[in-house]
């Protein structure tokens, strides 16, 4: 699978931009260097193919029927601290 990046950045032609392997460079602007201008470039690359990651399963995330508040003694401090009103 392929794809178009256009970059300010010089590369050439078995580069690797972006993670993917350049195939074909085009120039869209060129540079001017007495201007001090960089030039733009799009770029043909390679896309490796999308890895498969696994999905968590929604039986592990709790649902709000099933959720319950930690008391004190979970929580693990046991005290409960209150400061005066001013």
């Amino acid at each position: 699978m392929t794809k178009t990046i256009r970059s300010r950045f010089n590369h050439e032609v078995g580069e690797n931009v972006e993670g993917c392997r350049i195939l074909e460079k085009s120039i869209v602007i060129p540079p001017d260097p007495v201007e001090r201008r960089r030039g733009i470039y799009d770029y043909l690359v390679e896309v490796p193919p999308a890895t498969v990651t696994a999905r968590h399963s929604r039986e592990t995330v709790p649902t709000r029927e099933s959720y319950t508040r930690s008391t004190p003694d979970e929580m693990g401090g046991g005290l409960i601290r209150r400061f005066p009103s001013r």
